[in-house]
Formats: C-alpha cells, sequence, structure tokens
C-alpha cells in the first residue's frame, strides 16, 4: 500500500490546477488530479523514480513529471516515511521561486 501525504501547499496546489481546468471542463479536471494522486502513490512506492534539480533548491528534493500531463510536476522528499508532497506545480510557474518562498 501506498503512503504519502500531502502538505497543505501541496493540497492548495491540486485545488488550484483542478479549479482552473475545471473552469473549461470538470471531467478533464477529475482526470489531472486523480493522475496526480495515482503519481504519489507510485512515488511513495518507487520514490527514488523522481530526480532532482539542484539548480532549483539546496533542498533534497525529487522532481517528477506527470504521465500523460507532462506541464506538471510533483515535487516530493523521498526519504521521509510516508512520502511528503510539497508541491504539484505548473511548469511554466517559477519553480524555483516558489520553492524558495515555501522553504
Amino acid at each position: 500500500m501506498s503512503d504519502y501525504v500531502l502538505t497543505p501547499n501541496a493540497k492548495a496546489d491540486i485545488f488550484y490546477i483542478w479549479s482552473f481546468i475545471a473552469a473549461d471542463s470538470e471531467d478533464a479536471a477529475g482526470r489531472v488530479e486523480q493522475t496526480v494522486y495515482d503519481a504519489c502513490a507510485l512515488l511513495a512506492e518507487n520514490p527514488s523514480l523522481g530526480h532532482s534539480r539542484r539548480g532549483f533548491t539546496s533542498r533534497p528534493l525529487r522532481f517528477w513529471t506527470l504521465t500523460g500531463y507532462s506541464n506538471y510536476t510533483v515535487v516530493y522528499l523521498p526519504e521521509t516515511v510516508p512520502l511528503q508532497v510539497v508541491a504539484v506545480l505548473h511548469g511554466k510557474r517559477n519553480i524555483r521561486r516558489v520553492l524558495k518562498e515555501r522553504s
């Protein structure tokens, strides 16, 4: 069984993403949201799947691009138990700045 937690920021990110997409299609928003949760479960079981981006943060975060929705990235702490998802961000956002503001 997968074991992960979403930080309050990650929950807010998912809600924002869902709300933005739902303005056009609630069905599409639901599909993206489910893909996020599926990715979190996958990462909880396989935390080394993501990759690090040393230029973005000094924190030991890893990044996983959603399959089928490559504009979105799950940011997580791979060594935490349960796995801690710290953000779910659109690729056009300034990820470095967002992570710095949240540290």
